[in-house]
């Protein structure tokens, strides 16, 4: 069995519903965490890693949206608004600061132009706990990723305009 990632606010491919894209910087979205539902981690994991970026973003590096870190082993979903102060993140789990500055979830914001790619990502760990300060960097989450990863999953969601 293949480690899934599914949603049922979209599909791989999809554009982003306005209810995740971000309140702010010129966008007018519902700016709630997308409900995420994982199935068939691989053996030995021992918690989860959720992450949301858009590479596409002008920056050099991309843009962090949303990281989440020491889910425990035993979740399989988050619901909707889980990123985003409406409950529902299990207990232990840290929300980091993202590119847009805080912690918590931050829908898709680019520039007028061309569509950019959002990228959510489960990632199991073979670790219970990354021991981060909770002003850890999406950069040093990546690389604490590396040096945990047992398997991740993804879809890939669409959003751009062409507002001036």
């Amino acid at each position: 069995m293949a480690f899934t990632l599914t949603s049922t606010a979209f599909v791989n491919g999809a554009t982003m519903p306005q209810a995740q894209v971000y309140s702010g910087m010129g966008e007018t979205g519902g700016n709630l965490s997308p409900p995420l539902a994982w199935k068939d981690a691989p053996a030995g994991t021992k918690s989860f890693v959720v992450t949301l970026y858009d590479p596409d973003a002008p920056t050099g590096s991309g843009w962090w949206h949303w990281v989440v870190i020491n889910i425990p082993a035993g979740i399989t979903a988050l619901p909707e608004g889980a990123g985003s102060g409406k409950g529902g993140l299990p207990e232990g789990a840290l929300q980091l600061r993202t590119d847009f500055g805080v912690p918590g979830y931050g829908g898709a914001a680019p520039p007028p132009g061309r569509v950019h790619r959002y990228i959510l990502t489960v990632t199991a760990l073979d670790v219970p706990k990354l021991d981060v300060p909770a002003e850890a960097t999406p950069a040093m989450i990546g690389f604490m990723l590396n040096q945990h990863h047992l398997a991740s999953a993804q879809i890939t969601v669409l959003y751009g305009h062409d507002r001036k």
